[in-house]
Protein backbone atom coordinates (compact mmCIF):
# COMPACT_ATOMS: atom_id res chain seq x y z
CA UNK A 1 0.00 0.00 0.00
CA UNK A 2 2.71 2.65 0.90
CA UNK A 3 4.24 1.66 -2.57
CA UNK A 4 0.67 2.64 -4.02
CA UNK A 5 0.45 6.02 -1.90
CA UNK A 6 3.69 6.80 -3.40
CA UNK A 7 2.69 6.58 -7.16
CA UNK A 8 -0.96 8.09 -6.67
CA UNK A 9 0.75 10.84 -5.13
CA UNK A 10 3.40 11.42 -7.80
CA UNK A 11 0.21 10.89 -10.38
CA UNK A 12 -1.57 14.22 -8.45
CA UNK A 13 1.87 16.35 -8.31
CA UNK A 14 1.78 15.68 -12.42
CA UNK A 15 3.97 13.20 -13.15
CA UNK A 16 2.21 10.70 -15.39
CA UNK A 17 4.62 7.66 -15.17
CA UNK A 18 6.09 7.47 -12.17
CA UNK A 19 9.33 5.58 -12.39
CA UNK A 20 11.01 3.27 -9.37
CA UNK A 21 13.27 5.98 -8.28
CA UNK A 22 10.58 8.35 -8.05
CA UNK A 23 8.55 6.40 -5.88
CA UNK A 24 11.64 5.26 -3.41
CA UNK A 25 12.51 9.57 -3.50
CA UNK A 26 8.48 9.95 -2.63
CA UNK A 27 8.94 7.28 0.35
CA UNK A 28 12.19 7.97 1.80
CA UNK A 29 11.28 11.79 2.29
CA UNK A 30 8.98 10.06 4.81
CA UNK A 31 11.51 7.72 6.37
CA UNK A 32 10.16 4.64 5.05
CA UNK A 33 12.13 2.08 3.02
CA UNK A 34 11.01 0.77 -0.16
CA UNK A 35 10.63 -2.76 -0.97
CA UNK A 36 12.32 -3.45 -4.52
CA UNK A 37 10.27 -6.52 -5.15
CA UNK A 38 6.62 -5.13 -4.38
CA UNK A 39 7.69 -1.53 -5.70
CA UNK A 40 8.77 -3.72 -9.10
CA UNK A 41 5.43 -5.60 -8.96
CA UNK A 42 3.70 -2.53 -8.60
CA UNK A 43 5.03 -0.73 -11.38
CA UNK A 44 4.86 -3.79 -13.82
CA UNK A 45 1.24 -3.88 -13.15
CA UNK A 46 0.20 0.01 -13.94
CA UNK A 47 2.77 -0.07 -16.66
CA UNK A 48 0.67 1.38 -19.66
CA UNK A 49 -2.53 1.78 -17.28
CA UNK A 50 -4.59 5.11 -16.79
CA UNK A 51 -4.74 5.30 -12.96
CA UNK A 52 -8.10 7.14 -13.12
CA UNK A 53 -9.79 4.42 -15.51
CA UNK A 54 -8.45 1.80 -12.80
CA UNK A 55 -9.95 3.78 -9.85
CA UNK A 56 -13.72 4.15 -11.29
CA UNK A 57 -13.08 0.43 -12.66
CA UNK A 58 -12.22 -0.36 -8.65
CA UNK A 59 -15.10 1.68 -7.58
CA UNK A 60 -17.59 0.25 -9.80
CA UNK A 61 -16.22 -3.16 -8.44
CA UNK A 62 -16.47 -2.30 -4.71
CA UNK A 63 -20.39 -1.11 -4.99
CA UNK A 64 -20.93 -4.63 -5.03
CA UNK A 65 -19.20 -5.85 -2.09
CA UNK A 66 -21.12 -5.77 1.49
CA UNK A 67 -19.53 -3.65 4.15
CA UNK A 68 -20.42 -2.86 7.47
CA UNK A 69 -22.42 -4.86 9.59
CA UNK A 70 -26.45 -5.04 9.92
CA UNK A 71 -26.50 -2.55 12.13
CA UNK A 72 -27.40 -4.79 14.77
CA UNK A 73 -30.59 -5.50 16.77
CA UNK A 74 -32.00 -2.24 18.80
CA UNK A 75 -31.61 -2.32 22.35
CA UNK A 76 -34.48 -3.84 24.21
CA UNK A 77 -37.09 -1.64 26.53
CA UNK A 78 -37.17 -3.77 29.16
CA UNK A 79 -39.59 -3.29 31.88
CA UNK A 80 -41.08 0.03 33.08
CA UNK A 81 -38.70 1.90 35.74
CA UNK A 82 -38.94 1.87 38.92
CA UNK A 83 -39.91 4.86 41.21
CA UNK A 84 -36.39 5.67 42.23
CA UNK A 85 -35.08 5.32 38.50
CA UNK A 86 -37.06 8.43 38.14
CA UNK A 87 -34.53 10.03 40.73
CA UNK A 88 -31.24 9.31 39.73
CA UNK A 89 -32.18 11.15 36.39
CA UNK A 90 -31.62 14.64 37.94
CA UNK A 91 -28.55 13.88 39.79
CA UNK A 92 -26.88 12.64 36.85
CA UNK A 93 -27.84 15.90 34.87
CA UNK A 94 -26.24 18.14 38.13
CA UNK A 95 -22.58 16.09 37.70
CA UNK A 96 -22.59 17.48 34.21
CA UNK A 97 -23.48 21.09 35.06
CA UNK A 98 -20.34 20.86 37.58
CA UNK A 99 -18.40 19.63 34.95
CA UNK A 100 -19.01 22.64 32.62
CA UNK A 101 -18.69 24.72 35.89
CA UNK A 102 -14.90 22.69 36.57
CA UNK A 103 -13.81 23.44 33.12
CA UNK A 104 -14.72 27.69 33.70
CA UNK A 105 -12.58 27.91 36.60
CA UNK A 106 -9.33 26.53 34.76
CA UNK A 107 -8.46 30.57 33.64
CA UNK A 108 -7.86 30.92 30.36
CA UNK A 109 -10.04 30.58 27.39
CA UNK A 110 -10.32 28.98 23.80
CA UNK A 111 -8.43 31.97 21.95
CA UNK A 112 -6.33 33.76 24.98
Amino acid sequence: MKHLAAFLLLGLGGNTSPSASDVKEVLSAVGVEADEDRLNSLLSELKDKDINQLISEGQSKLASVPSGGGGGAPAAGGAAPAGGAAEEAPKAEEKEEEKEESDEDMGFGLFD
